[in-house]
């Protein structure tokens, strides 16, 4: 199995499969209440909401350097992350679709790669694609695993 299948295997096993680590990442954000995402806890943390944007940034920001879209820079989305949630644009509904298909672009995309792409230098940045896709990976089950803490405490 060529690296970058190797990769698209454990990326949807985390969206969709079932992951060593416990739940898959879909099935836990389409069991939130989407009245429930808006809510802070202690008033202080984020909510489940603001996470959700928080990921679709930064698997955003993976997917416009793989489709080498400089029309988006790292300002761009520096100033979107923590973004201020104005719940007349920004729904749980509207959020968990916008990421599902950054997703299944980021898969679609790497389904045409071969493994010398992995190894490649991100545009603008100082480390290679493997280190970009496993780092988002990894940023999305750790958020996602917060979102789930909260589903359960709130």
């Amino acid at each position: 199995m060529s690296r970058v299948q190797s990769i698209i295997n454990r990326f949807n096993n985390t969206l969709t499969g079932e992951p060593w680590f416990g739940r898959a990442v879909y099935p836990l954000l389409e069991e939130v209440d989407a009245v429930k995402a808006e809510v802070k806890p202690n008033g202080t943390e984020h909510s489940m909401l603001e996470l959700l944007y928080h990921m679709i940034t930064w698997n955003g920001f993976a997917l416009k350097r793989i489709e080498k879209d400089d029309s988006i820079d790292m300002k761009d989305f520096e100033n979107l992350d923590w973004r201020k949630i104005d719940l007349s644009i920004h729904s749980w509904e509207k959020g968990l679709a916008e990421f599902k298909s950054i997703n299944s672009n980021i898969i679609s995309l790497l389904e045409k790669k071969n493994d010398d792409f992995l190894d490649e230098i991100v545009d603008h940045r100082e480390y290679n694609f493997r280190f970009l896709i496993h780092g988002m990976i990894d940023h999305t089950i750790y958020h996602v695993g917060q979102i789930a803490y909260l589903n359960k405490l709130i």
